[in-house]
């Protein structure tokens, strides 16, 4: 097994960010590997049953919200020291993203939290699970607790 090269961290902003973001610090520092930040905003539509259609965000909405998330991954690179050019803000499934950003990285592990879900919140699938069942590489879930 080679050492790590290119470590992508995947961040959703929730509570216990920091726990997985450090981990993945740690892991780059031991591997003396380069790290990258990956958040994904997901782009839901909004149904208005109403009109039985879907409804796309309110742009000044869905600007605000991408403007905030941008500003929080500033700051996680900066707290983290990755370049602002290692830190990607992307916009789709968080899953089908973060993927495809490691592969067109190139990176060779995959680092994000999850939470451990079971039953239905298992059977809709998370983040997470997607990531480790569909990536190239190699992809760590870091544990959070549920509070």
């Amino acid at each position: 097994m080679n050492n790590y090269k290119h470590i992508l961290l995947g961040v959703d902003f929730y509570e216990n960010c920091d726990a997985v973001a450090f981990r993945a610090k740690e892991l780059a520092a031991h591997y003396q590997a380069q790290l990258s930040i990956v958040h994904v905003f997901d782009s839901l539509p909004m149904t208005d049953a109403s009109y039985g259609m879907d409804m796309p965000f309110n742009m000044d909405v869905t600007n605000e919200l991408m403007a905030g998330a941008k500003k929080r991954l500033s700051e996680l690179a900066e707290k983290l020291a990755v370049p602002a050019s290692n830190a990607w803000l992307e916009m789709g499934s968080p899953k089908a993203e973060i993927i495809r950003v490691a592969e067109e990285k190139q990176v060779d592990l995959i680092v994000v939290g999850s939470h451990g879900r079971h039953g239905l919140a298992l059977l809709l699938g998370s983040t997470a699970n997607g990531v480790l069942h569909h990536a190239h590489c190699d992809v760590l879930a870091v544990r959070l607790q549920d509070n």
